[in-house]
Protein backbone atom coordinates (compact mmCIF):
# COMPACT_ATOMS: atom_id res chain seq x y z
CA UNK A 1 0.00 0.00 0.00
CA UNK A 2 2.81 2.23 1.11
CA UNK A 3 4.53 1.28 -2.20
CA UNK A 4 1.47 1.83 -4.32
CA UNK A 5 1.02 5.68 -2.71
CA UNK A 6 4.38 6.51 -3.27
CA UNK A 7 4.32 5.97 -7.04
CA UNK A 8 1.39 7.67 -7.34
CA UNK A 9 3.43 10.98 -5.42
CA UNK A 10 6.25 10.47 -8.07
CA UNK A 11 4.12 10.11 -11.07
CA UNK A 12 2.01 13.32 -10.01
CA UNK A 13 5.14 14.88 -8.98
CA UNK A 14 6.93 14.07 -12.95
CA UNK A 15 3.57 15.22 -14.69
CA UNK A 16 3.79 18.75 -12.87
CA UNK A 17 7.46 18.59 -13.50
CA UNK A 18 6.79 18.32 -17.16
CA UNK A 19 3.73 20.86 -16.98
CA UNK A 20 6.02 23.50 -15.77
CA UNK A 21 9.12 22.31 -18.20
CA UNK A 22 6.20 23.16 -21.13
CA UNK A 23 5.19 25.99 -19.60
CA UNK A 24 8.63 27.72 -19.48
CA UNK A 25 8.99 26.51 -22.67
CA UNK A 26 5.56 28.43 -24.42
CA UNK A 27 7.01 31.89 -25.25
CA UNK A 28 10.07 30.01 -27.13
CA UNK A 29 7.52 27.43 -29.05
CA UNK A 30 5.03 30.25 -29.68
CA UNK A 31 7.65 32.29 -31.14
CA UNK A 32 9.31 29.12 -33.56
CA UNK A 33 5.62 28.38 -34.12
CA UNK A 34 5.10 31.48 -35.61
CA UNK A 35 8.15 32.71 -37.27
CA UNK A 36 9.81 29.40 -38.41
CA UNK A 37 7.02 26.63 -38.71
CA UNK A 38 4.21 28.28 -40.24
CA UNK A 39 6.61 30.13 -42.56
CA UNK A 40 7.70 27.06 -44.06
CA UNK A 41 4.22 24.96 -43.82
CA UNK A 42 3.21 28.33 -46.17
CA UNK A 43 5.53 28.41 -48.02
CA UNK A 44 5.02 24.51 -48.74
CA UNK A 45 1.37 25.57 -49.76
CA UNK A 46 2.72 28.15 -52.09
CA UNK A 47 5.18 26.30 -53.87
CA UNK A 48 2.33 23.64 -55.13
CA UNK A 49 -0.45 26.63 -55.91
CA UNK A 50 -0.26 29.39 -58.65
CA UNK A 51 -1.42 32.49 -57.27
CA UNK A 52 -3.01 35.74 -58.44
CA UNK A 53 -2.33 38.51 -56.57
CA UNK A 54 -3.81 41.07 -58.39
CA UNK A 55 -7.95 42.30 -57.91
CA UNK A 56 -7.51 39.43 -54.83
CA UNK A 57 -5.42 36.87 -53.54
CA UNK A 58 -6.71 33.52 -55.37
CA UNK A 59 -4.62 30.36 -55.24
CA UNK A 60 -5.20 27.50 -57.65
CA UNK A 61 -3.64 23.92 -57.29
CA UNK A 62 -1.18 23.03 -59.79
CA UNK A 63 1.05 19.79 -58.10
CA UNK A 64 4.23 20.27 -59.07
CA UNK A 65 4.48 22.05 -61.80
CA UNK A 66 6.05 24.74 -60.49
CA UNK A 67 9.07 22.68 -59.58
CA UNK A 68 9.37 21.30 -62.94
CA UNK A 69 9.63 24.49 -64.05
CA UNK A 70 12.55 25.14 -62.66
CA UNK A 71 14.35 22.55 -64.71
CA UNK A 72 13.47 24.53 -67.85
CA UNK A 73 14.00 28.06 -66.70
CA UNK A 74 17.54 28.90 -67.62
CA UNK A 75 18.02 32.02 -65.43
CA UNK A 76 17.69 29.56 -62.44
CA UNK A 77 20.70 27.54 -63.59
CA UNK A 78 22.41 31.00 -64.20
CA UNK A 79 21.66 32.18 -61.24
CA UNK A 80 23.18 29.12 -59.71
CA UNK A 81 25.84 28.60 -61.55
CA UNK A 82 26.33 32.48 -60.88
CA UNK A 83 25.93 32.11 -56.78
CA UNK A 84 27.99 28.79 -57.17
CA UNK A 85 30.62 30.29 -58.47
CA UNK A 86 30.80 33.17 -55.82
CA UNK A 87 30.72 30.62 -53.09
CA UNK A 88 33.40 29.18 -54.72
CA UNK A 89 35.58 31.97 -54.39
CA UNK A 90 34.80 34.33 -51.62
CA UNK A 91 34.27 31.44 -48.54
CA UNK A 92 37.47 29.80 -48.85
CA UNK A 93 39.21 33.71 -49.52
CA UNK A 94 37.14 35.16 -46.21
CA UNK A 95 38.21 31.99 -44.34
CA UNK A 96 42.09 32.11 -45.27
CA UNK A 97 42.32 36.07 -44.74
CA UNK A 98 40.30 35.87 -41.40
CA UNK A 99 42.66 33.23 -40.27
CA UNK A 100 45.56 34.83 -41.38
CA UNK A 101 44.09 38.49 -39.63
CA UNK A 102 43.15 36.67 -36.15
CA UNK A 103 46.88 35.27 -36.45
CA UNK A 104 48.58 38.24 -36.58
CA UNK A 105 46.53 40.06 -33.49
CA UNK A 106 47.33 37.04 -32.06
CA UNK A 107 51.09 37.66 -32.21
CA UNK A 108 50.86 40.66 -30.20
CA UNK A 109 51.76 43.05 -32.85
CA UNK A 110 52.06 46.62 -31.51
CA UNK A 111 48.45 48.62 -31.14
CA UNK A 112 46.65 45.18 -31.67
CA UNK A 113 43.18 47.33 -30.13
CA UNK A 114 43.66 49.75 -32.73
CA UNK A 115 44.10 47.12 -35.52
CA UNK A 116 41.18 45.27 -34.39
CA UNK A 117 38.98 48.08 -34.86
CA UNK A 118 40.40 49.14 -37.95
CA UNK A 119 39.96 45.26 -39.68
CA UNK A 120 36.30 45.56 -37.75
CA UNK A 121 35.18 48.71 -39.06
CA UNK A 122 33.45 47.43 -42.89
CA UNK A 123 31.71 44.79 -40.81
CA UNK A 124 29.72 47.29 -38.98
CA UNK A 125 29.09 49.35 -42.01
CA UNK A 126 25.69 49.35 -43.58
CA UNK A 127 25.52 46.86 -46.32
CA UNK A 128 23.69 49.29 -48.61
CA UNK A 129 26.48 51.84 -48.61
CA UNK A 130 29.40 49.64 -48.55
CA UNK A 131 27.68 48.89 -52.23
CA UNK A 132 27.66 52.64 -53.02
CA UNK A 133 31.02 53.32 -52.10
CA UNK A 134 32.55 50.55 -53.77
CA UNK A 135 30.09 51.23 -57.23
CA UNK A 136 32.17 54.93 -56.71
CA UNK A 137 35.30 52.73 -56.54
CA UNK A 138 34.59 50.77 -59.30
CA UNK A 139 33.97 53.07 -61.56
CA UNK A 140 35.37 53.98 -64.99
CA UNK A 141 37.01 56.72 -63.99
CA UNK A 142 36.81 55.73 -60.46
CA UNK A 143 39.98 55.14 -57.83
CA UNK A 144 40.03 51.31 -58.90
CA UNK A 145 40.90 52.15 -62.20
CA UNK A 146 43.32 55.16 -61.44
CA UNK A 147 45.43 52.34 -59.21
CA UNK A 148 45.32 50.02 -61.44
CA UNK A 149 46.68 52.55 -64.57
CA UNK A 150 49.38 53.71 -62.28
CA UNK A 151 50.82 50.66 -61.46
CA UNK A 152 50.48 49.50 -65.26
CA UNK A 153 47.53 47.06 -64.79
CA UNK A 154 44.70 46.62 -67.46
CA UNK A 155 41.74 48.21 -66.30
CA UNK A 156 38.26 47.25 -66.64
CA UNK A 157 34.56 48.51 -67.14
CA UNK A 158 33.83 46.68 -62.93
CA UNK A 159 29.99 47.64 -63.45
CA UNK A 160 29.33 47.31 -66.85
CA UNK A 161 31.75 43.88 -68.03
CA UNK A 162 29.46 40.75 -67.70
CA UNK A 163 32.87 39.00 -67.17
CA UNK A 164 34.12 40.84 -63.83
CA UNK A 165 31.17 42.39 -62.61
CA UNK A 166 30.43 39.49 -60.54
CA UNK A 167 34.42 39.31 -59.37
CA UNK A 168 33.92 43.41 -57.83
CA UNK A 169 30.83 41.78 -55.49
CA UNK A 170 33.25 39.38 -54.52
CA UNK A 171 36.26 41.63 -54.05
CA UNK A 172 34.06 43.84 -51.52
CA UNK A 173 32.00 41.46 -49.79
CA UNK A 174 35.55 39.33 -49.19
CA UNK A 175 36.46 42.74 -47.64
CA UNK A 176 33.84 43.25 -45.63
CA UNK A 177 32.67 39.97 -44.47
CA UNK A 178 36.36 38.43 -43.28
CA UNK A 179 36.40 41.03 -40.27
CA UNK A 180 33.66 38.94 -38.62
CA UNK A 181 35.40 35.60 -39.08
CA UNK A 182 38.68 37.35 -37.82
CA UNK A 183 36.58 37.83 -34.45
CA UNK A 184 35.79 34.48 -34.03
CA UNK A 185 39.49 33.20 -35.22
CA UNK A 186 41.09 35.08 -32.84
CA UNK A 187 38.88 34.20 -29.78
CA UNK A 188 39.29 30.57 -30.53
CA UNK A 189 42.84 31.51 -31.13
CA UNK A 190 43.16 33.07 -27.26
CA UNK A 191 41.32 29.86 -25.80
CA UNK A 192 44.61 27.50 -27.21
CA UNK A 193 46.39 26.46 -24.06
CA UNK A 194 50.31 28.06 -24.84
CA UNK A 195 51.28 24.49 -22.56
CA UNK A 196 50.44 22.95 -25.90
CA UNK A 197 53.36 25.43 -27.41
CA UNK A 198 55.95 25.69 -25.33
CA UNK A 199 55.85 21.42 -25.34
CA UNK A 200 56.34 21.18 -29.22
CA UNK A 201 58.98 24.65 -28.82
CA UNK A 202 60.66 21.92 -26.29
CA UNK A 203 60.55 19.27 -29.38
CA UNK A 204 62.34 21.42 -31.32
CA UNK A 205 58.68 22.54 -33.40
CA UNK A 206 59.39 26.02 -35.24
CA UNK A 207 56.23 28.91 -35.61
CA UNK A 208 55.33 27.11 -39.27
CA UNK A 209 55.03 23.42 -37.47
CA UNK A 210 53.28 24.81 -34.28
CA UNK A 211 50.88 26.17 -36.64
CA UNK A 212 50.61 23.36 -38.99
CA UNK A 213 50.24 20.69 -36.32
CA UNK A 214 48.63 22.45 -33.05
CA UNK A 215 46.76 25.84 -34.15
CA UNK A 216 44.93 24.22 -37.25
CA UNK A 217 43.54 20.79 -36.15
CA UNK A 218 42.39 22.38 -32.65
CA UNK A 219 40.68 24.77 -34.92
CA UNK A 220 38.93 22.50 -37.07
CA UNK A 221 35.77 22.53 -35.26
CA UNK A 222 35.83 26.61 -35.68
CA UNK A 223 37.03 26.24 -39.08
CA UNK A 224 33.67 24.17 -39.35
CA UNK A 225 31.07 26.60 -38.10
CA UNK A 226 33.34 29.94 -40.12
CA UNK A 227 32.96 27.67 -43.21
CA UNK A 228 29.56 26.84 -42.73
CA UNK A 229 27.61 30.46 -41.94
CA UNK A 230 29.70 31.37 -45.10
CA UNK A 231 28.36 29.36 -46.95
CA UNK A 232 25.16 30.32 -45.94
CA UNK A 233 25.41 33.84 -45.63
CA UNK A 234 27.12 33.43 -49.39
CA UNK A 235 24.48 31.86 -51.26
CA UNK A 236 21.75 34.41 -49.94
CA UNK A 237 23.40 37.19 -51.82
CA UNK A 238 20.84 39.51 -52.48
CA UNK A 239 21.56 43.09 -51.75
CA UNK A 240 24.82 43.99 -53.18
CA UNK A 241 23.73 42.42 -56.19
CA UNK A 242 20.56 44.63 -56.41
CA UNK A 243 22.23 47.52 -55.88
CA UNK A 244 25.02 46.77 -58.40
CA UNK A 245 22.40 46.19 -61.02
CA UNK A 246 19.34 47.80 -60.04
CA UNK A 247 17.40 44.86 -59.56
CA UNK A 248 18.42 43.28 -63.39
CA UNK A 249 20.91 40.92 -62.21
CA UNK A 250 22.73 42.53 -65.04
CA UNK A 251 25.13 43.25 -66.64
CA UNK A 252 23.66 39.86 -69.22
CA UNK A 253 22.47 38.32 -66.01
CA UNK A 254 26.33 38.16 -64.80
CA UNK A 255 25.54 39.49 -61.27
CA UNK A 256 21.72 37.27 -60.81
CA UNK A 257 21.45 35.25 -57.83
CA UNK A 258 19.14 32.71 -56.34
CA UNK A 259 17.69 35.10 -54.27
CA UNK A 260 17.22 37.64 -56.30
CA UNK A 261 16.05 35.58 -58.98
CA UNK A 262 13.19 35.15 -55.88
CA UNK A 263 12.63 38.20 -55.48
CA UNK A 264 12.07 38.60 -59.12
CA UNK A 265 9.43 36.11 -59.34
CA UNK A 266 7.53 37.45 -56.40
CA UNK A 267 7.81 41.89 -57.10
CA UNK A 268 8.19 41.51 -61.19
CA UNK A 269 6.34 38.90 -62.03
CA UNK A 270 4.01 38.45 -59.12
CA UNK A 271 4.87 34.27 -59.22
CA UNK A 272 4.60 33.32 -55.30
CA UNK A 273 4.17 29.99 -55.93
CA UNK A 274 7.23 29.84 -58.37
CA UNK A 275 9.32 32.19 -55.96
CA UNK A 276 8.48 29.53 -53.22
CA UNK A 277 9.93 26.55 -55.53
CA UNK A 278 12.81 28.66 -56.62
CA UNK A 279 13.37 28.96 -52.37
CA UNK A 280 13.20 25.36 -51.52
CA UNK A 281 15.70 24.81 -54.16
CA UNK A 282 18.02 26.92 -52.55
CA UNK A 283 17.15 25.62 -48.88
CA UNK A 284 18.03 22.03 -50.69
CA UNK A 285 21.09 22.98 -52.04
CA UNK A 286 22.43 24.88 -48.60
CA UNK A 287 21.52 22.10 -46.24
CA UNK A 288 23.34 19.60 -48.73
CA UNK A 289 26.51 21.44 -48.84
CA UNK A 290 26.34 22.17 -44.85
CA UNK A 291 25.83 18.21 -44.17
CA UNK A 292 28.94 17.85 -46.68
CA UNK A 293 30.87 20.21 -45.04
CA UNK A 294 30.13 18.37 -41.95
CA UNK A 295 31.06 14.95 -43.01
CA UNK A 296 34.68 16.40 -44.46
CA UNK A 297 35.33 18.75 -41.05
CA UNK A 298 34.04 16.59 -38.24
CA UNK A 299 31.53 19.00 -37.61
CA UNK A 300 29.85 16.28 -35.22
CA UNK A 301 32.20 17.19 -32.60
CA UNK A 302 31.49 20.77 -32.45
Amino acid sequence: MFETNRRRRNRSWNITENLAGYLFMTPTILVVGTFVVLPILYAIFLSLQKVKLLGGIEYEFIGFRNFTQLVKDDRVWIALKNTAEYVAIVVPTQTVLALILAVTLNAGIRGKNWWRILYFLPTVTSSAVLTLIFMWIYNTDGLLNDFLAFVGLPTYNWLGDPAVALKGIMIMNIWSTAPFYMVIYLAALQDIPQKLYEAAELDGANEWQKFIYITIPILKPVTFFVVAIGVIGTFQLFDQSYIFSGGTGGPNNATLTVVLLIYQAVFRNLQMGYAAAIAFLLAAVIITITLIQQRFFGGERT
